[in-house]
């Protein structure tokens, strides 16, 4: 399969295009920062474009069979649009085409109802501070992107990990559908997640949460390198 990935030179996006590579599959990794990305291997095609430019979109995908999304932003007090522009250029790109499979990554904050059981630290403490405070205007252009994919007449996934951190392998992750009932999850499993559920096609226009159970980050790196230091 020829998949386009945005946001490959991203900490996600580089293991969907190991994985996706790994797995056989032929990879157009979509950057908007030349140079950062090398083609120099077998099954992967360098396109340089910013996802919210129709234009460069459309001709990044052009031939691709499935588009997945790992474009991701930092905290910020200013309003964020990144999601939802990105979203509602591939989107549109892909019904002109006739491209149909698309995931995208989002988050389990976008599922209001989302509590993990027995998270009491989290739930009432970090939740409240770095997620709904924080992190609100990200979290608020996430559901802006999610109802833009909602709309679209695709065959789209809307993938909702938890708080992501690094781990080199991927492990015994658990999916559940619209959200899952965990804490954290590595990128190697959600970046595993998302290619398996390109083949398998378990959770199609709905949400699929994400989880890692098998380890846990340091809570307070993780804060720093995704919510403050995160690029």
């Amino acid at each position: 399969m020829r998949i386009a990935v945005f946001g490959a030179n991203g900490p996600t996006g580089r293991h969907l295009t190991d994985q996706a590579i790994a797995a056989g599959h032929e990879v157009v990794a979509v950057t908007r920062r030349p140079g950062s990305l090398t083609s120099e291997r077998p099954g992967l095609t360098v396109a340089v474009a910013d996802a919210t430019d129709p234009a460069a979109v459309d001709a990044a995908i052009t031939g691709t069979d499935a588009v997945l999304s790992a474009l991701g932003a930092r905290f910020s007090k200013e309003t964020i649009t990144t999601y939802s522009a990105s979203a509602t250029a591939i989107t549109r790109a892909m019904t002109r085409q006739g491209i149909k499979r698309f995931l995208a990554v989002s988050s389990s904050i976008a599922d209001p109802n989302w509590r993990p059981t027995g998270a009491h630290f989290f739930n009432h403490v970090l939740d409240p501070l770095v997620n709904r405070r924080l992190g609100r205007t990200l979290h608020e252009d996430m559901r802006r992107m999610e109802a833009v994919i909602r709309r679209a007449d695709l065959d789209w996934t809307l993938v909702r990990p938890s708080g992501l951190f690094e781990h080199p392998v991927v492990t015994d992750y658990h999916a559940a559908e619209t959200s899952a009932d965990g804490v954290f999850t590595a990128r190697a499993d959600l970046a595993a997640s998302m290619l398996r559920e390109l083949e398998e096609r378990r959770y199609v226009r709905t949400a699929m949460g994400v989880i890692t159970t098998a380890v846990k980050p340091n809570i307070a790196k993780l804060i720093w390198h995704e919510g403050v230091k995160k690029k």
